[in-house]
């Protein structure tokens, strides 16, 4: 296949990815409109009584009630990848001294390799994604977008300027923090994820079943 076919085919794989950038801890997308996305802690539900049962689900439902502005809930759920504590136990067994200590070990890892091999034991992990755009206003020939977030350039995408990212991240933030008081009250902790955990994050998405992300540089930026 020619080096011409290849860049075509890169060129239409990246049309689908509608990421533009990630940077500051939030993510751009082509159209302009910026996300930040919050990993939340899970809670035992089968295990609540059913009082505790009842003022979690009316909490939860006051915190939806609440929002005036769309959310996105995502769950990944993965294979749990049980290989790097394999490694730390036969490290471990490799440096023990007691012979005692050291079959038990032996014995406690094909125990792990016997269960995970004949089960699929999975990891959750759950995110809360809050997005903002600024709000498109036509006044003459200049859309208010376009003075907030910079003009558009010949292949119709957005540039945002400093000022107008500023404001957007701070519109977002505002979202964010409704978010995370509303899950709190629900039981739920919650982190906003930085810009390098937001690239692993994709990076992940993208690439199932490879490793982790290349390492991102020291201005903390990443194109995507």
């Amino acid at each position: 296949m020619a080096i011409t076919d290849l860049l075509k085919i890169a060129n239409t794989t990246q049309d689908f990815v509608p990421i533009k950038e990630i940077r500051s801890n939030v993510v751009v997308m082509k159209d302009s409109s910026i996300r930040s996305i919050l990993m939340v802690s899970s809670v035992n539900f089968g295990l609540k009584s059913a009082d505790e049962r009842t003022a979690i689900i009316t909490e939860f439902q006051n915190f939806l009630n609440s929002i005036d502005f769309p959310i996105q809930i995502f769950i990944q759920s993965r294979r749990l990848d049980i290989r790097p504590y394999l490694s730390i136990l036969e490290e471990a067994q490799a440096k023990q001294t007691n012979d005692l200590l050291k079959i038990q070990i032996k014995e406690y890892i094909e125990f792990i390799r016997f269960f995970t091999g004949s089960h699929n034991v999975m990891t959750k992990n759950f995110f809360v994604v809050i997005s903002y755009a600024s709000p498109i206003i036509q006044t003459g020939n200049t859309s208010f977008l376009g003075r907030v977030l910079g003009r558009s350039n010949k292949e119709g995408t957005t540039k945002i300027d400093a000022s107008g990212f500023d404001e957007a991240i701070e519109q977002l933030n505002q979202r964010t923090n409704v978010i995370r008081n509303g899950l709190d009250r629900v039981g739920l902790r919650s982190e906003i994820l930085g810009t390098e955990e937001l690239i692993e994050l994709y990076y992940k998405l993208f690439n199932p079943g490879e490793g982790s992300a290349p390492t991102v540089g020291a201005d903390s930026t990443s194109k995507q």
